[in-house]
């Protein structure tokens, strides 16, 4: 297996820290069935990939083996945005057979972390997502890793992310403060749970913030007693 080069990461202050790992600790507590997890948002530009990549860092922060795959085939900026070196082969390689998943499967410079990128934008990414070779890779990788990470596309935009989800053991719904309508939100909840995949939860993102001790206030209490399905109940029906 090859190794890549993560040369951007992104920095976290205290209480963004502490969110990550309040995050990372409830999925865990969610269950140890809950092994597989994708993240999803209504529209592009809501923070689920940030959320996911630190998410699976934080992972392995915590001696996890994590892989972290990018399912966002139609418009990816994870090699981009983290400067990743090193990878030749993606995700659309293997869903169409030019490759094994050795080949796209890569560890990195982060410790326990792998990443599998999501490669050339394909002509038909629903299709892709959807064949046999994307099951294959998935129970593939239950067997090696702790924990899979996986930042699917927008699904109030492409129905990717809920394919995507038919193959996991929970998703996660990010939602932009003060931008989202609500009817719209639960349109997308729904469509979620036609996958048949359980809902652990919503974050919400870019929350306003003045004061530091509301942005204390803010992540302890979200990341911490709010994440839960109950509050993705209460929040969402």
């Amino acid at each position: 297996m090859e190794t890549v080069t993560i040369n951007k990461v992104d920095h976290l202050d205290f209480y963004k820290s502490e969110a990550y790992k309040t995050l990372r600790t409830n999925i865990q507590f969610s269950g140890d069935d809950i092994k597989a997890v994708a993240i999803t948002s209504c529209t592009p530009a809501e923070g689920k990939s940030t959320i996911s990549f630190n998410l699976a860092i934080e992972i392995a922060k915590s001696g996890k083996h994590v892989v972290y795959i990018d399912t966002d085939l139609r418009r990816t900026a994870l090699v981009g945005r983290y400067r990743i070196e090193g990878a030749t082969k993606g995700l659309t390689h293997f869903l169409t057979n030019q490759c094994t998943i050795n080949d796209c499967i890569y560890a990195t410079n982060i410790p326990n972390m792998h990443i599998i990128t999501a490669g050339p934008t394909p002509p038909n990414p629903s299709e892709l997502l959807g064949n046999k070779y994307f099951k294959q890779m998935m129970l593939a990788l239950r067997k090696v890793f702790d924990y899979i990470i996986i930042d699917t596309p927008p699904l109030g935009s492409v129905i990717d992310s809920a394919i995507v989800a038919k193959e996991c053991d929970g998703a996660i719904l990010a939602i932009k403060a003060n931008t989202i309508d609500y009817r719209f939100a639960i349109k997308v909840k729904e469509q979620l749970e036609m996958s048949g995949c359980r809902i652990l939860g919503t974050i919400l993102t870019m929350v306003p913030v003045k004061k530091k001790g509301y942005y204390s206030k803010y992540y302890n209490s979200y990341y911490g007693k709010d994440y839960s399905s109950d509050y993705s109940d209460q929040r969402m029906k």
